[in-house]
């Protein structure tokens, strides 16, 4: 799926092309000034789940679980994964890299499944995109779940782990990513993985903490 001309557009001017610190294997727009986008983009679109541009930034967990699955391809090496609340992509575009059969990201704001595909495409590859609100169960028949910094209203922590238990009981393997300050959806299985990692490029008072890798359900 392309991005529309007017949606390129607009990424590209508040956004550049470089790499994340943890991951500089993927390709991504980000912001140029991290200030500056909040305000560029509200004024600019119309669609409210539109003006917070989280797809933006790289967060901690989205670098933490990409740069896990490059380092351990067998995670998804031949199997399908969806990657939910996928922000700029950066998980999907991780996987097939590590050599995932395929990737579905997921998001519900429109402007950031443009901004994968202009990524996805600068990284030349192919991910499939969905913009519905899948926490309602539906994964995709995927082999492998991941979710990054997700968690950040109250009412996010009920819905991601009834669809992470709903994932898991279906079969799929879920890795769960975020900052190690982060309230954790559902009790992990295991601590995978763990990272010095911030916001990037940085935004006002943000610090070095660690992104974590866990398997959950």
């Amino acid at each position: 799926m392309a991005t529309s001309t007017d949606d390129a557009a607009l990424i590209r001017r508040f956004c550049q092309l470089g790499t994340a610190p943890l991951v500089p294997e993927v390709s991504l727009y980000l912001a140029r000034h991290s200030l500056d986008i909040w305000q560029g983009i509200e004024l600019s679109v119309n669609d409210d789940a539109a003006r917070r541009p989280y797809w933006a930034f790289a967060w901690p967990g989205g670098q933490a679980k990409a740069r896990y699955l490059i380092d351990n391809p067998a995670e998804v090496a031949g199997k399908r994964v969806l990657d939910i609340g996928a922000g700029s992509g950066i998980g999907a575009i991780a996987a097939l890299r590590a050599g995932a059969r395929s990737a579905i990201a997921n998001d519900i704001d429109p402007l950031a499944l443009s901004a994968i595909a202009l990524n996805a495409a600068a990284n030349g590859c192919e991910v499939e995109l969905a913009g519905e609100d899948l926490l309602g169960g539906d994964h995709r028949g995927a082999d492998v779940v991941l979710l990054s910094d997700v968690v950040y209203e109250p009412e996010l922590l009920v819905r991601v782990a009834r669809f992470i238990e709903t994932a898991a009981a279906a079969g799929a393997s879920v890795l769960y990513a975020d900052r190690s300050t982060a309230r954790l959806p559902l009790p992990p299985r295991a601590r995978l993985a763990s990272y010095d990692a911030q916001v990037f490029p940085v935004l006002e008072a943000t610090h070095f903490e660690q992104g974590i890798v866990w398997r959950l359900a």
